[in-house]
């Protein structure tokens, strides 16, 4: 009689590339945000842009956020250290959320207009470009691994994008059009979304179960797996 044992997540030498994977990619996404933030508040002053300012702020969070991860998976057991990390993303999470609110709601009742930022539409293009995939890189590597704080970080690389074609489509439409409203009302919504990652962050809800070799996806009845 065979016995089949079917193993649940990847063993230690899988584990290992995929921890230094992940350790990879967030070393990217904090070089890669610190430069953004850089420019994106300098050019948001010189344009006097909330919206770009906020964008830059968004990136300074963004960087607590991986470094968060990055202090987790320095240790030999990441696992210990996972529940601390998580409460470190979900506070961004909901520190992104108020600081977008307040800004968006200040702009909207004191009509403030931005000038035109051919920086600020460059820096939005290219990080509309650059997140999504980076995004999913490491959301399929913490998935695989099962490491909620890697798929939670990943989610607010995600909605980095977000926030960059809200930049973009805000910027955009200020500049040909003079629309000052439209970038406020699109980071609300983008704020609402923060909080019901932060939330989700917070109770470790993060979509994290180990990729099992079933053939199907069994294993992701919650939807985890879409879009993989």
């Amino acid at each position: 009689m065979l016995l089949m044992v079917l193993e649940l997540g990847p063993g230690p030498s899988r584990r290992a590339v995929l921890t230094s994977r992940i350790r990879l990619l967030v070393g990217i996404t904090i070089a890669y945000n610190v430069v953004e933030a850089v420019v994106a508040i300098t050019a948001g002053t010189v344009a006097d842009s909330t919206a770009l300012i906020g964008f830059g702020l968004d990136s300074v969070i963004e960087v607590s956020s991986a470094a968060a991860v990055a202090w987790q998976f320095s240790s030999h057991d990441p696992e210990a250290r996972e529940k601390v990390a998580l409460r470190v993303i979900a506070v961004s999470f909901f520190a992104l959320a108020a600081y977008v609110s307040f800004e968006a709601v200040r702009t909207l009742v004191i009509g403030a207009e931005a000038e035109h930022s051919t920086v600020g539409l460059i820096l939005a293009a290219v990080s509309l470009a650059v997140m999504p995939g980076l995004s999913y890189v490491q959301r399929r590597a913490g998935r695989e691994l099962g490491s909620r704080t890697a798929v939670a970080d990943s989610q607010q690389t995600l909605l980095c994008t977000y926030l960059s074609a809200v930049l973009l489509v805000g910027l955009a439409l200020n500049s040909l059009f003079g629309w000052s409203w439209a970038d406020p009302i699109a980071a609300l919504v983008i704020a609402a979304v923060a909080v019901k990652e932060g939330r989700e962050a917070w109770r470790g809800d993060a979509c994290c179960a180990p990729t099992i070799p079933t053939g199907n996806n069994s294993a992701c009845a919650d939807g985890c797996c879409a879009g993989d």
